[in-house]
């Protein structure tokens, strides 16, 4: 079945590559038409390509109305990168697009078709994949990520309630966390995907817990043992599929993007193996809440996480059926767009210490501010959403949450 599966995934993508073929002639031969459309989508979003306003995109390479006809979003991304195109404020122009539903309306056949290949009739994040996202992301230097994270390296989405700044938030969120999940000194907590190991240590540290921290990612285990020096914490180097252990309390941050939706049931059944009758389980992660929108962009599935696919707001009740109670779902997501702009912020500011670390640091600094600002965008417009959901097999007396 699998050797079916791929050989079906192989001849569909000859297909496409076939049909962008197809497109970047007749893009070549009625070049002018081709250009009027897109510019008059443009207009309409209010990004036209005449670089009045600060959202407004200047094109540096005519070609680039080409490139998009043929290679679609993940084409026009590449083009930032490789300078065919600037913008003074590309979260608002973002912010612009993803309001006006341009990106969801103007996706060709090939962007959809690829789409639902890639992430609804195939399985991407398998146990033999797992690893791809550490090695292409994660793996790719601490120097990178410490010059835009917080000094807790908090990969995820900030609680900027009260907050004057990215550390404050993060604080605060590792607070919330550990809040909701209601910990008592000498209970045992498991984070899966724990990262550099920062809500680790805040939860050894301030509420006197046992924790234990699995990772994929070499780098970021070996930051989070020395951060975690001293306190009962143990940092392990595995995949979330070889935990048979049973927990108190169990958090994943940032961690069910990675985890992929033919995998949701499975994943969930692991948890209610491994958490206690009495236990509390919260989920923190983006998701979206459109059906017509895609669970991962192409250029960031590209670039920057390989396999990634967002949980739709129908998938999670789904896979839990029969197995957990939902006690709260709380939304925040218009805060990851006060974090990204400040990942933005300190990346730029730090950048010249780290730029000579790269091959081609032009293109590489142009792709994460892209990265950063697109997502910015994203949130503004409220097509993405964070969510942190706290669930339980049924806590008697029920669960009270918090703020």
């Amino acid at each position: 079945m699998n050797l079916l599966m791929n050989t079906l995934y192989v001849a569909t993508l000859g297909a496409i590559r076939l049909w962008h073929t197809f497109m970047y002639i007749v893009a070549y031969i009625g070049f002018k038409p081709c250009k009027a459309f897109l510019i008059k989508i443009f207009n309409n979003a209010g990004i036209g390509p005449d670089g009045r306003a600060p959202h407004s995109i200047v094109v540096h390479n005519d070609m680039l109305f080409h490139r998009l006809w043929y290679h679609g979003t993940l084409g026009f991304a590449e083009a930032y990168m490789e300078g065919w195109w600037d913008c003074k404020k590309i979260d608002e122009m973002f912010y612009r697009v993803f309001k006006a539903n341009v990106y969801n309306n103007t996706l060709f056949f090939w962007d959809k078709l690829y789409y639902y290949l890639k992430f609804h009739a195939f399985n991407l994040q398998t146990l033999g994949r797992s690893r791809e996202v550490a090695d292409k992301h994660y793996d790719t230097g601490n120097h990178l990520f410490k010059s835009f994270l917080d000094k807790n390296m908090n990969y995820t989405c900030g609680y900027w309630k009260d907050a004057k700044n990215l550390d404050e938030a993060q604080l605060h969120k590792m607070d919330l966390i550990c809040r909701k999940l209601k910990l008592k000194p000498g209970m045992r907590v498991l984070d899966l995907g724990c990262g550099w190991g920062g809500l680790c240590k805040f939860l050894a540290e301030k509420y006197n817990v046992e924790v234990v921290g699995v990772t994929n990612s070499k780098e970021c285990a070996d930051d989070a043992r020395v951060r975690c020096k001293g306190l009962k914490v143990d940092i392990r180097v595995q995949d979330y599929r070889e935990v048979n252990e049973v927990f108190d309390r169990i958090v994943i941050v940032g961690f069910l993007e990675h985890v992929g939706r033919k995998n949701y049931r499975s994943f969930f059944k692991l948890v209610h193996r491994c958490l206690t009758d009495d236990g509390i389980f919260l989920v923190h992660t983006i998701g979206h809440d459109n059906d017509t929108a895609p669970p991962m962009e192409l250029f960031l599935e590209k670039y920057i996480f390989p396999n990634g696919i967002l949980p739709n707001h129908k998938n999670i009740p789904k896979a839990i059926d029969n197995l957990f109670c939902i006690e709260d779902w709380h939304n925040f997501g218009p805060d990851y767009d006060k974090t990204l702009m400040a990942w933005n912020d300190n990346f730029v500011k730090n950048w010249p210490t780290i730029s000579h670390m790269y091959e081609n640091p032009e293109a590489t600094y142009r792709m994460w501010t892209y990265y950063f600002l697109m997502c910015a965008g994203l949130f503004r417009a409220r097509r993405a959403q964070l969510w942190q959901i706290v669930l339980t097999k049924g806590l008697e007396g029920g669960y009270v949450s918090v703020r």
